[in-house]
């Protein structure tokens, strides 16, 4: 099975599926070694490590399809990428949908704000009309090549137009073609558990948990209690790390040596083994020239 064959089988399974948000190729392969069965390609995430940026629109198409492809390189898990707003109108949506398509992406997630989009625990985001976003999904639905990529629709009318509204928006994207619907920031259990009553029979739902966001932090049982089919955590590993770099800078810049922090490291070959250097070394001696004779 391929792995678009492989996520849409997993999200009809009655188990949730746990997605980590991951933005490059190392982070990919710690995830997967972890026993991830799918991953969540955070564009927030990418901004975050790649600009040093917040999210607010300042990544363009071409950029997170490189990322796609040099994780692709590294897993073949299924890769949920997200496409923003697919940078642009709905033939910038083709554009985009085809390249990441051509990257790697499994599912490719677009999204009802208008440019330049903000992260979607952020006030004052400002959307483009529903007419639009349907226009943008049946342009996706016409540009894939195959079949079974997922079309991962998100809308973030909860806080600009409320939660009814957001409802009949994700309804109308499902009816456009989108096989994955994704209501941004709710903002409590009960909106939560209504989304999955008035939505789940239409098609899957995603939830997104974003630590001090919008949304509750449950956890993957509870969210599965309620009826969600997929979870993401996209920033959480940026968040984690960029903690425990606060804290390794600060040990080495007052103590002028890494030893303190040595405890909560990769050492020199802990890492290369995570990467598969002696694996990778090994295979190479297949090319070595023959120095028996």
């Amino acid at each position: 099975m391929t792995p678009q064959q492989l996520l849409r089988e997993r999200l009809n399974d009655d188990t949730i599926l746990v997605a980590p948000g991951v933005y490059d190729a190392l982070s990919a392969n710690l995830a997967a070694l972890a026993g991830f069965a799918a991953l969540y390609v955070s564009g927030a995430s990418i901004a975050y490590t790649r600009l040093a940026r917040p999210d607010l629109g300042y990544l363009g198409a071409d950029q997170v399809a490189e990322i796609v492809r040099n994780i692709g390189e590294r897993t073949e898990l299924p890769l949920i990428v997200d496409a923003d707003t697919g940078f642009g109108n709905a033939l910038n949506v083709q554009r985009t949908l085809q390249i990441l398509e051509q990257a790697g992406a499994s599912a490719i997630q677009l999204e009802d704000q208008s440019i330049p989009k903000r992260c979607g625990h952020l006030d004052g985001k400002i959307l483009v009309s529903a007419a639009e976003m349907v226009g943008k999904i049946h342009a996706a639905v016409d540009a894939r090549r195959d079949e079974a990529t997922l079309i991962v629709a998100r809308t973030d009318a909860v806080g600009p137009e409320g939660f009814e509204a957001a409802l009949e928006r994700a309804a109308a994207y499902a009816e456009a073609g989108a096989d994955l619907l994704f209501v941004e920031a709710l903002r409590d259990e009960e909106q939560m558990r209504r989304a999955v009553a008035m939505l789940g029979d239409v098609s899957p739902l995603m939830a997104n948990m974003v630590e001090g966001g919008k949304t509750p932090l449950l956890g993957a049982r509870e969210l599965q209690a309620i009826g969600f089919s997929l979870v993401i955590f996209p920033g959480a590993l940026v968040r984690a790390l960029s903690r425990t770099a606060q804290e390794f800078f600060s040990s080495l810049y007052t103590h002028g040596t890494t030893k303190p922090f040595q405890d909560r490291m990769l050492d020199f070959n802990g890492l290369n083994d995570v990467l598969g250097t002696p694996d990778i070394l090994a295979a190479g001696k297949r090319y070595d020239p023959d120095t028996s004779t």
